[in-house]
């Protein structure tokens, strides 16, 4: 969606990180709600409680076990429709061949984004990339992606508003056009990750100033931070570059009023996740959210939200035993963590183990169990997330054509 939004509506910004005087940037009072106080003794092994619960509400909390991810009934039951699926994964779309009144295409890593005049049209697809290439298809992943951020953006209404006008079909948004801020939120609970931007990455150098966050000495890997942090970013010419608030407003991205409204909204939103995923027997540990600003100047939320791919969870009722023990959280979405129970990596690492996919010009074919697996491992998560059943198509009509179909009527009912 953003990406879509950025070349349709392109705020009018020079980014140039390296413009930014090199020196320790004295932050404004309203960004003091983003600095954490140091609450721990540096170099303890403080015992961390993940609830944010009421001790009623604690009682409540379903047990999630990643038994169920293992061996379960559930998978068995689905696995026939995902082996029989295989062949049937939407890998690309083209509904500006087939969808009257839809006039240009912009294809991301795993939508296809219409610009269907006043509105754009998002079509999640089953694409799995990694390595800056698409890797394969998974059946059922741009369902699960699609509907697991409809289900969110529905549940998120008393926080903020956002940009989803319907969904006439299990893989499309139609949503409002707006100028996207080129900010990500990224909104972390814990410190944790391994990639170069990662919390614990730079943490664990000895950084303690992070994008306008003081954070103390003494925390460890896969630590509750004293309190939910905003780690913001934005593009550069391939990669994510974080950035403060202060270098934020002085390059332009965003107003002061602007920011403050959003950092609000993506706090809240990550607050809320929390609460709503421990209850569901899962820690939401980090997110990004996106926002862009509507024709009558509101902030909306964009893109998607609480994904499998755009989120880390971890299984809440075995976190802090493993957390005292030393032990990698148990987790079930597409983090890189030293765990078998991963959304994605263990493709990557197949990857990684038979070709170059840097730079081999063909890359060898996936095995069928792997692209099985991780297909159960998106509905399983989805599950887990909504506590509703994943509803698999009930025709077998062909996917581009059942699209074409209905978003064609959704678009002539607008109109």
């Amino acid at each position: 969606m953003a990406e879509c939004m950025r070349t349709l509506n392109p705020l009018k910004t020079p980014l140039n990180i390296n413009k930014i005087p090199a020196r320790k940037i004295v932050f404004p009072s309203s960004f003091s709600s983003f600095e954490t106080k140091p609450r721990f003794k540096p170099n303890k092994y403080p015992k961390i409680y993940v609830s944010v619960m009421s001790s009623q509400n604690q009682n409540q909390q379903q047990k999630l076990s990643l038994d169920a991810l293992v061996i379960s009934n559930r998978k068995e039951e689905l696995l026939g429709d995902i082996k029989g699926s295989l062949s049937k994964c939407l890998s690309e779309t083209n509904l500006q061949l087939t969808v009257p009144g839809l006039k240009s295409k912009a294809r991301g890593k795993v939508r296809d984004i219409y610009d269907g005049g006043d509105y754009l049209v998002l079509v999640t697809t089953d694409r799995q990339s990694a390595f800056d290439r698409i890797l394969a298809s998974i059946p059922f992943k741009g369902q699960v992606l699609n509907e697991t951020s409809l289900w969110w953006f529905d549940r998120t209404r008393h926080i903020t508003p956002n940009a989803v006008v319907s969904s006439p079909d299990k893989n499309v948004t139609i949503a409002k056009k707006c100028s996207v801020f080129p900010v990500e939120f990224v909104v972390r609970g814990f410190v944790t990750g391994s990639t170069d931007t990662s919390l614990w990455t730079v943490y664990h150098k000895g950084v303690r100033d992070y994008c306008g966050n003081a954070l103390p000495d003494g925390l460890v890997k896969n630590q509750k931070l004293p309190a939910n942090i905003l780690t913001p970013t934005t593009k550069a010419e391939d990669h994510d570059v974080p950035v403060t608030p202060a270098e934020i407003i002085q390059l332009g991205l965003m107003t002061e009023a602007e920011f403050d409204e959003a950092s609000r909204k993506a706090l809240s939103l990550f607050e809320y996740g929390q609460r709503v995923a421990l209850e569901h027997g899962l820690i939401l540990v980090d997110t990004k959210y996106e926002f862009g600003k509507g024709c009558d100047g509101s902030i909306l939320l964009i893109d998607e939200v609480h994904t499998p791919d755009s989120s880390r969870y971890w299984i809440a009722h075995s976190y802090e035993e493993r957390f005292q023990n030393g032990l990698e959280p148990e987790n079930v979405d597409k983090a890189l963590l030293a765990t078998s129970f991963l959304c994605a990596e263990f493709l990557r690492l197949w990857f990684r183990d038979h070709c170059n996919p840097y730079e081999d010009e063909v890359l060898p074919d996936a095995p069928e169990e792997l692209i099985c697996e991780l297909a159960w491992r998106y509905i399983f998560l989805h599950e887990a997330i909504t506590k509703s059943r994943f509803e698999l198509p009930l025709t077998e009509e062909p996917i581009h054509d059942r699209i074409t179909r209905n978003v064609s009527l959704a678009l002539s009912a607008l109109r």
